[in-house]
C-alpha cells in the first residue's frame, strides 16, 4: 500500500514548473518581434522608395525605423515584464505571509487542489503533507500560482530578446531594398518579405499549436496590405 500511495505522490510532485512554458513564450515573442521588424521596416523602405528618392534616403529612413522600432520594442517589453515580475513577487510575498500566519488553512487548501486534480482524499493529503515537509513555499507556489521563485521573468533579457528579434526581422527588407538593382528593388523586397512572413506565420502557429494555414494567410495579407498602403502613400507624396 505504501508503494502504491507514494507513486502518485511522486508523479504529482514532479509536475513541471513554468520553465518550459516560459521558454516557449519567449520563443513565440521572438518570432512575433521579428515579424514586427519585417512588416514595419518593409513598410518604411517601400513607402520611401515609392517616392522615388535616392538609395541613401531610403537607407537612412530604414535605419531610423529599425533603431526606433528596436528601442521601442525593448522599452515596451521591459516595462511589461517588469510589471509582471513585480506582480509575481507580490504574489510570492503574500503566499509567504499566509503560510506564516495560517499554515493549517494553507495545508487544507493544498489538499483540496490535489483532490480537484483527481486524487482521493487520503492520497491528496499524503501528497500535500509530503510536499509541505519538503518545501512548503515551492509546493504552494507551484500548485496555486504555477510559479517558481527561482525562475521569475527577467525584464532585461526580455528587452534584449525583443530588440534583437526586431532588428533581425528589420534587416531583411532593409538589405533587400538597398542591395538589389533599382529597377526591381521594390518587387524583390516585396517577394522576400512575403516569404519571410510565411515562415514567421508558420513558426508562430506551430509554437501555439494553431492551424498553420490561417496564421500564414493572416500574416501575409496583413504584411502585403501594409506595404501596398505605404507604397501608395509614398508614391503620392513623391508627386507633391
Amino acid at each position: 500500500m505504501t508503494e502504491m500511495a507514494t507513486g502518485p505522490a511522486e508523479v504529482v510532485a514532479a509536475e513541471p514548473h513554468g520553465g518550459i512554458g516560459q521558454r516557449l513564450n519567449w520563443l513565440r515573442a521572438g518570432v512575433l518581434g521579428a515579424n514586427d521588424g519585417i512588416v514595419s521596416t518593409a513598410g518604411i523602405v517601400i513607402g520611401v522608395a515609392g517616392a522615388a528618392v535616392s538609395r541613401n534616403a531610403i537607407g537612412l529612413a530604414g535605419l531610423a525605423g529599425l533603431v526606433a522600432g528596436a528601442l521601442s520594442m525593448a522599452a515596451g517589453e521591459y516595462v511589461s515584464v517588469s510589471t509582471q515580475r513585480d506582480t509575481e513577487r507580490a504574489l510570492i510575498a503574500q503566499e509567504k505571509h499566509e503560510l506564516a500566519t495560517m499554515p493549517e488553512a494553507e495545508l487544507e487548501e493544498l489538499v483540496e487542489i490535489y483532490r480537484e486534480k483527481g486524487l482521493s482524499e487520503p492520497l491528496a493529503r499524503q501528497v500535500a503533507e509530503e510536499l509541505t515537509e519538503h518545501d512548503v513555499l515551492a509546493a504552494h507556489l507551484d500548485a496555486e500560482l504555477h510559479l517558481d521563485e527561482d525562475d521569475l521573468t527577467n525584464p532585461w533579457s526580455a528587452a534584449f530578446a525583443s530588440a534583437l528579434s526586431f532588428t533581425v526581422g528589420a534587416l531583411l527588407p532593409l538589405l533587400m531594398i538597398l542591395l538589389t538593382p533599382e529597377a526591381v528593388r521594390i518587387p524583390l523586397t516585396f517577394v522576400a518579405v512575403m516569404i519571410a512572413l510565411m515562415i514567421t506565420g508558420f513558426v508562430s502557429a506551430r509554437l501555439g499549436k494553431a492551424p498553420a494555414l490561417r496564421a500564414v494567410l493572416r500574416n501575409v495579407i496583413g504584411g502585403a496590405a501594409a506595404m501596398v498602403i505605404t507604397y501608395v502613400i509614398g508614391r503620392f507624396a513623391g508627386t507633391l
